[in-house]
């Protein structure tokens, strides 16, 4: 049974920065079984920006206001049947090894778009980062603090921040 969609949750693919990650890639990682994989049923997202900017669709979704069960992902366990996912490639500093918004220009323009998109059809849809619902460091940005910057409006954003991310410097 459909359920009301709630959040647009932004992941990363926690890899490092200007390394190109094509598609099948993340849908093997999610999906092969193991050691080569996750071994889940589904793929985490349903979508992800490439670093050009491209947005590839793992899940067909027909932008109403439920989650139809073919278009859940396991992007956060809690969530998923209220939630859409969507991940940029990157994610990583490939100088420190650390957690670091790698955005692109191509990929912020492009989940800007997402953001718009979701808005139009999902107007009460609150966004939000992995990290607000996970003890991980994902999207390696603080969510709440990037809408902000670009002019979402503050009834979308979700400020939750149960592991203190925001003072742990994802802050940019």
């Amino acid at each position: 049974m459909a359920k009301k969609f709630k959040y647009l949750v932004i992941h990363c693919t926690a890899t490092y920065e200007g390394v190109d990650v094509p598609a099948q890639r993340i849908k093997d990682f999610h999906t092969l079984p193991p050691p080569k994989g996750r071994g889940w049923s589904r793929v985490g997202y349903s979508d992800l920006i490439l670093l050009d900017g491209t947005r590839h669709k793992f899940v067909e979704h027909n932008d109403d206001l439920f989650i139809d069960e073919k278009e859940i992902t396991w992007g956060v366990a809690s969530i998923n049947s209220v939630a859409r996912h969507v991940c940029y490639v990157g994610g990583v500093s490939s100088k420190t090894k650390k957690g670091l918004n790698t955005l692109t220009e191509a990929q912020d323009a492009a989940l800007q778009d997402i953001i718009v998109e979701v808005l139009n059809y999902a107007p009460d849809v609150l966004i939000a980062g992995h990290n607000q619902f996970d003890n991980k460091a994902c999207p390696s940005f603080w969510v709440p603090l990037y809408l902000r910057d670009r002019g979402c409006p503050e009834a979308n954003i979700y400020t939750a921040d149960p592991f203190k991310w925001a003072k742990r410097g994802y802050n940019k």
